[in-house]
């Protein structure tokens, strides 16, 4: 054998020794040496706060850099654009909302998210809703009844957003008759209420926990089944007598016919990252809920998903 050759072959040996089981199988299996996470999200809104607090944990599980592309426009349209007509190869993932779902079914963009292929789920990430603390509201009955005498302002993340489809909901069973202002992100639009432009706004716990934490944010309803793990005290809007809550999932999706290698890849680091001390204690003060799907649950999730809220918006009349 080659002298020369020999000494390499031990060296790279004696490198890959060192690392991390899964490092190495995910050096010898990702296709791609970096991956774009791409987020509709403004800075500071809630997928951005969400792929910027989980990449310094998630790549100890992945050997490409991870690096955060905000793609903004057209509520989710551009991101949803750039990922479909990307390489198969990983290198350019999306962060996937309910937004992404209701921006195909609203607004006919180009890419829609049957032209992306689902992933993995990460999160299960619970919706609030929040005023400034210096406003007059402190229930959210509060915020109906003003709205009821006058015309209330409330903020929602992007025209085709989740937020905005409770909001439209809250306005339909409470009767009032509230303007729904939208933003390109949650923390565009949390600067409104810190203002006192909006009476509300609705986000989530990660996007509104700096003002939250500091005293300038009140909570009034959280519009889910049930109340937050970390705030005990802040009822459902249902507990309020007002019927509505929703399910705002976290997940991942690529391009079509990803490499197998990929998904692999994927399916395997979540689990860990998930189960990791460090980000555990992170996005546990989030009130951020685990939701794990592998790739083809989460293909199935995603279309059972997408057909009831389209079910749901043809009996709404929003869509025909």
């Amino acid at each position: 054998m080659n002298k020369t050759f020999g000494i390499k072959a031990i060296c790279i040996a004696a490198a890959l020794a060192i690392l991390p089981a899964g490092a190495v199988l995910a050096q010898e299996k990702y296709p791609a040496p970096l991956i774009k996470m791409v987020t509709h999200s403004s800075p500071g809104g809630g997928s951005d706060v969400f792929l910027r607090e989980m990449l310094p944990y998630l790549q100890h599980y992945l050997s490409p850099k991870l690096i955060v592309e905000n793609v903004t426009g057209g509520s989710g349209a551009k991101a949803m654009s750039t990922v479909a007509s990307s390489p198969t190869d990983g290198s350019w993932l999306y962060a996937t909302t309910p937004t992404y779902i209701y921006t195909s079914l609203l607004s006919k963009p180009d890419a829609s998210y049957k032209d992306m292929e689902p992933l993995v789920n990460v999160f299960y990430d619970p919706e609030v809703v929040y005023t400034s603390v210096d406003s007059k509201f402190q229930t959210l009955p509060d915020v109906i009844a003003a709205a009821k005498e006058g015309r209330g302002k409330w903020g929602a993340a992007n025209p085709a957003s989740l937020e905005r489809q409770l909001l439209e909901q809250m306005k339909q069973k409470t009767g009032v008759n509230a303007s729904i202002v939208t933003f390109e992100g949650g923390g565009d639009m949390q600067i409104s209420v810190l203002n006192g432009t909006l009476d509300i706004g609705v986000g989530e716990i990660g996007e509104i926990r700096a003002q939250l934490d500091a005293g300038k944010i009140r909570m009034l309803a959280v519009l889910g089944d049930h109340r937050l793990s970390l705030f005990p005290d802040v009822k459902t809007a249902k507990e309020q007598g007002i019927d509505v809550a929703a399910v705002k999932f976290r997940g991942l999706a690529g391009p079509k016919n990803m490499s197998p290698a990929v998904i692999a890849a994927w399916e395997d680091a979540i689990p860990k990252l998930l189960e990791d001390p460090k980000y555990k204690k992170i996005y546990t003060e989030n009130d951020l809920e685990p939701g794990f799907m592998k790739h083809d649950e989460y293909v199935s999730f995603i279309n059972k998903f997408g057909d009831d809220t389209q079910a749901f918006l043809k009996a709404s009349g929003v869509i025909k």
